[in-house]
């Protein structure tokens, strides 16, 4: 997929920024403005959902997880409220069920942290029968399997009797697993 231009964004070019890392949002807002984007941040559901209720913008980029909820609400709240819009949403806790879960309620594209500018205006930008590229470094085997164990991990409200049950995996072994760090 080539790098979309300034010449690709409409005439609206409101961008709104949802996420509570706010040296992520700074320099995200300050490289999507150089690419053309009338940039207005939120750092929670509520702020943004202010900024939604009373100007919708044409172009969002939410964060899954905030402190004060899910991106994902905005996201609904962005779709009943300004129907073209893009969405892309962001997460530091890529998974496949979640991914699907932002699809679903209406979201163009799904990005895993760390994502640059490039990827996050192609993704905005993307034209409906645009395929994304084969990833250039994608997770390892170790990594996937990272990711599951902690997102059953967080399914099961961090219980790791319940969770090693779940994974039909010993309790110690889950145990050892989870105070390592993340494989790479």
């Amino acid at each position: 997929m080539p790098d979309r231009k300034l010449a690709d964004i409409g005439e609206d070019k409101t961008l709104l920024l949802l996420d509570d890392d706010e040296p992520f949002v700074r320099r995200l807002a300050r490289a999507m403005e150089k690419r053309g984007f009338e940039v207005v941040t939120a750092s929670g559901v509520q702020e943004a959902k202010g900024i939604v209720a009373t100007s919708p913008p044409a172009y969002a980029v939410c964060d899954l997880r905030l402190e004060d909820g899910n991106g994902l609400d905005v996201v609904e709240l962005l779709r009943e409220k300004r129907p073209e819009v893009k969405v892309v949403v962001l997460t530091g806790y890529g998974a496949i069920a979640t991914a699907v879960a932002a699809v679903k309620i209406g979201a163009n594209d799904y990005l895993s942290k760390p994502a640059d500018a490039n990827d996050i205006t192609n993704a905005l930008l993307a034209l409906p029968d645009d395929k994304p590229p084969p990833p250039e470094n994608p997770m390892s085997a170790d990594r996937v399997r990272w990711e599951h164990i902690q997102r059953v991990f967080e399914l099961c409200d961090r219980n790791v009797s319940e969770t090693a049950r779940r994974l039909n995996m010993h309790r110690r072994t889950l145990q050892r697993i989870l105070a390592k760090r993340s494989p790479r």
